[in-house]
């Protein structure tokens, strides 16, 4: 669960600090105050989108920390936005991607942002939906890597087939550039050995003189080192005698005297193997500016070239033999097709399968939101031609609805009212949310086009998840605030003339007091503070209620007590 939250700089908010209980968080607040800030915030720590318009005006940078407590231990993430837009994040201090936010924290947290029910209104999101309920991801990858390699075949074989029919042309241009780069004919690396060269032959008469005035010093000048050794040897070799610490010195004369003629010989080879002539300059310069002229034109390196070089090879070996290659994809791409139907019918008849379930399952989390005479069903439309198939399978899904008795089933996007769309999105979260009890839920106005009697129940609803989940609420239905068992009031203001947002948790009379202002607004007389409290006192007692009957109804508890029966 979230049990510490930090944010610093983001938007509107400053700095504020967070303590997060188990079971059900609300956030109450007026609208603008930046409840809403704050499920941004953590939707940066699960790989969210970030931006410069997030960084509150003035400052370099916002963070955002969190701690979440797991089976495992704690996890620390944090994640930072510069001014300019880049964004820095590590978990548990080391340094991680956007990615990786994603994967480690997204199992962690369930985000549900106040216009996310909204996209129930668009079809194509209802097979998601289906699949997420019947845990089907593996299946649904498996698909949509086969329709991949499908579509990258299918691409190629088109690419062929234009290819034949401008063939010619292609093959001549293809031609040209092949023979441009062949008639010069470079070799790796060839560049820079001839630079080199260059280098010498420019500088012939320096490095042959040079070398006769080293080569003099080391062997037939009249001070010569060579022949002078030999008079240091035989000194070396007494002091050798008189005192062993010379003995290193004088068996190391050997190597030194044949490293020194060594170097004599190779500078009287050197020299006299030097080219000075201004032809063989001019040759070399040639040269050079012939390989210069492919590098800019396919480079920009001599390597870039021959990388060139060897892919018109294979282009033009390819429309040589582009009838023979066709003939060769059709055959993959029959392959493909098979492979890709095989694992789309699977998950056809897997989500056939599951939708009977799902329906079932939503009926019955309606029906314990005020909807009980709800019906669902999920309708499939198989693809009737292959450019309509697609990386989630050869069909689309969509979910019908009749929220009252007697009347067809129709698509939920045309007949859901606002009231409704909130309270089977909540329904579908929940409903997904139960592979993975302990993660945190978080709701952003739920409450959308809900009221009365509706949202007490979407209270309860909220309260009896929150014994199995942690679950933060945003809400600004007092309905459903007073099921909460920690609150926490979002007020903004000035403070030096800046707007800043404080969150503070309310209990005892300061939480009757923001129950009541959202009852009855800044006019807050005794009978609305009564109310609050009976509000409150009347919500607490079915939320233990609610915890009994959920302690009754597990595994453990019903075999306790058969045992004790027996």
């Amino acid at each position: 669960m979230l049990r510490f939250l930090a944010v610093r700089n983001l938007a509107v908010i400053d700095r504020l600090e967070l303590e997060f209980e188990a079971g059900l968080n609300v956030l109450t607040g007026e609208t603008g105050a930046g409840k809403s800030i704050l499920v941004g915030a953590v939707g940066l720590l699960v790989g969210g989108r970030a931006s410069a318009d997030l960084v509150r005006t003035g400052e370099d940078a916002a963070t955002v920390e969190a701690i979440f407590d797991t089976q495992g231990g704690e996890v620390i993430v944090r994640r930072e936005v510069s001014a300019q837009g880049r964004s820095r994040a590590s978990i548990d201090g080391a340094l991680a991607t956007s990615a990786t936010l994603r994967d480690v924290c997204s199992p962690l947290v369930d985000l549900h942002g106040q216009h996310e029910h909204q996209l129930l209104l668009n079809a194509s999101t209802h097979l998601e939906v289906l699949d997420t309920f019947a845990n089907l991801r593996g299946t649904r990858s498996l698909v949509a890597d086969r329709f991949a390699t499908f579509q990258s075949i299918r691409s190629e074989r088109e690419r062929l087939v234009s290819g034949e029919r401008e063939k010619a042309s292609r093959q001549e241009f293809l031609s040209f550039q092949i023979g441009e780069i062949d008639r010069v004919s470079p070799k790796a690396g060839e560049d820079e050995d001839l630079s080199a060269a260059r280098t010498v032959l420019a500088n012939a008469d320096k490095l042959q003189r040079l070398c006769s005035e080293a080569y003099d010093a080391l062997y037939e000048g009249d001070a010569a080192v060579l022949p002078a050794l030999g008079v240091v040897w035989k000194k070396v070799g007494e002091l050798a005698a008189l005192d062993t610490r010379f003995g290193p010195y004088l068996d190391a004369r050997t190597a030194v005297k044949s490293q020194l003629e060594d170097l004599s010989f190779f500078l009287r080879s050197y020299a006299g193997a030097i080219d000075a002539s201004p032809a063989r300059l001019q040759e070399v310069e040639d040269r050079l500016a012939q390989l210069e002229r492919l590098k800019k034109k396919h480079g920009p390196t001599l390597a870039d070239v021959l990388r060139k070089a060897d892919a018109l090879r294979r282009e033009h070996h390819d429309l040589i033999h582009a009838t023979e290659r066709i003939a060769t994809i059709d055959r993959e791409l029959a392959l493909a097709r098979d492979a890709y139907l095989e694992a789309a019918a699977a998950l056809s008849n897997a989500r056939r399968a599951a939708a009977v379930d799902f329906a079932r399952a939503l009926e019955i989390a309606l029906g314990e939101l005020a909807m009980t005479n709800t019906r669902c069903e999920v309708r499939f439309a198989p693809a009737t031609t292959e450019a309509e198939w697609t990386d989630r399978g050869v069909e689309e899904g969509e979910f019908y609805f009749s929220p009252n008795p007697g009347e067809d089933l129709r698509p939920l996007a045309r007949i859901a009212s606002g009231g409704e769309l909130s309270r089977v999105m909540l329904a579908l979260k929940t409903l997904a949310s139960t592979d993975a009890p302990g993660k945190t839920l978080i709701f952003d106005e739920v409450d959308a086009g809900i009221g009365g009697a509706v949202a007490d129940v979407v209270g309860a609803r909220l309260q009896r998840l929150a014994t199995t989940y942690q679950v933060l609420c945003i809400t600004h239905l007092p309905q459903i605030a007073a099921y909460g068992s920690t609150h926490y009031r979002i007020e903004k203001g000035v403070r030096n003339g800046r707007t800043v947002t404080d969150v503070a948790r309310v209990d005892g009379s300061r939480r009757e007091e923001e129950l009541a202002r959202m009852i009855g607004g800044n006019d807050i007389s005794p009978a609305v503070i009564a109310s609050a409290r009976e509000m409150l006192a009347f919500r607490r007692g079915r939320g233990q209620s609610s915890a009994r009957e959920n302690r009754d109804s597990s595994p453990h508890s019903q075999q306790s007590k058969q045992r004790k029966a027996k």
